[in-house]
C-alpha cells in the first residue's frame, strides 16, 4: 500500500502475499473503508473469523436433508437460496444454483475467472480449486481431470461443467450412495465430502 501518513500493521508470517491484480485491489478497498471509518480493523477481523468457521458440514446437512425430505429437495432445486434459509443459511453475497447429479448426468463447479465458491456453505475454497491448472483444464478435460482425483464417470454419462461468477454460485448435490436405506439426515451427513459438493468428487462409501 502507499505511503499516507499513518502507520499499518506488518503484515503476519501466514498472510499471503498479493498475487492478483483483484487481490491488490481488494486489500487497497479494506484499507480505505478502514480509513473512512466505514468499518473497523476489529469488526473485519470478526469478518474474517465467521468466514473462515465455515466448513463442508454446512454444505453437507444441506445434501443429506436433500436426501431424506423429498420435499425440501423440490424446493432446493427450485429456489437453493430460499431452501437454506430454512437451515439457517443466508448467503447474501451471491446466488446458490444446486446442480443435481443422476445417473445420466455428472455436474461439475469451476470458476475460470478467480475462485468464486460457495463459501456460505462450503466454506474456504481448496487450493486446487483456485488453481490455473484445475480452472483451465476442467472445462476442456473434465473427464480427465475427475481421473486425477479418482473419480471416473461412465462413457453414457454426460459431464457437464459450470462456470462460476462474482453473482453466481453452484452447489452440486450429489447422488445419495447405495446401501443407505433408513439412515437418517445426521448418519447420512459423514457420508457426503467437499469434493463431492464440487463434483470432482463421490460421497463415501457406507462402511460395513
Amino acid at each position: 500500500m502507499t505511503d499516507h501518513g499513518h502507520p499499518h500493521a506488518p503484515p503476519q508470517p501466514d498472510d499471503p502475499e498479493p498475487s492478483t491484480p483483484h487481490h491488490f485491489l481488494g486489500l487497497a478497498l479494506i484499507e480505505l473503508m478502514i480509513e473512512k471509518g466505514h468499518i473497523t480493523a476489529a469488526e473485519m477481523t470478526r469478518m474474517m473469523e465467521r468466514i473462515e468457521a465455515r466448513t463442508p458440514a454446512i454444505g453437507a446437512s444441506i445434501v443429506a436433508r436433500a436426501w431424506t425430505d423429498p420435499d425440501f429437495r423440490r424446493r432446493l432445486l427450485a429456489d437453493g437460496q430460499e431452501a437454506m434459509r430454512e437451515m439457517g443459511v443466508a448467503p447474501a453475497y451471491a446466488q446458490i444454483v444446486v446442480l443435481e447429479n443422476t445417473p445420466r448426468l455428472h455436474n461439475v463447479v469451476v470458476c475460470t475467472l478467480c475462485s468464486c465458491y460457495p463459501r456460505a456453505v462450503l466454506g474456504m475454497p481448496p487450493a486446487w480449486y483456485k488453481s490455473r491448472p484445475y480452472r483451465a483444464r476442467v472445462v476442456r478435460e473434465p473427464r480427465a481431470v475427475l481421473a486425477e482425483f479418482g473419480t471416473t464417470i461412465p462413457d453414457d454419462v454426460e459431464v457437464r461443467v459450470h462456470d462460476s461468477t462474482a453473482d453466481m454460485r453452484y452447489l452440486v448435490l450429489p447422488m445419495r450412495p447405495a446401501g443407505t436405506e433408513g439412515w437418517d439426515a445426521a448418519r447420512l451427513a459423514g457420508l457426503v465430502t467437499r469434493d463431492s459438493m464440487i463434483g470432482v468428487g463421490l460421497p463415501d462409501a457406507p462402511g460395513p
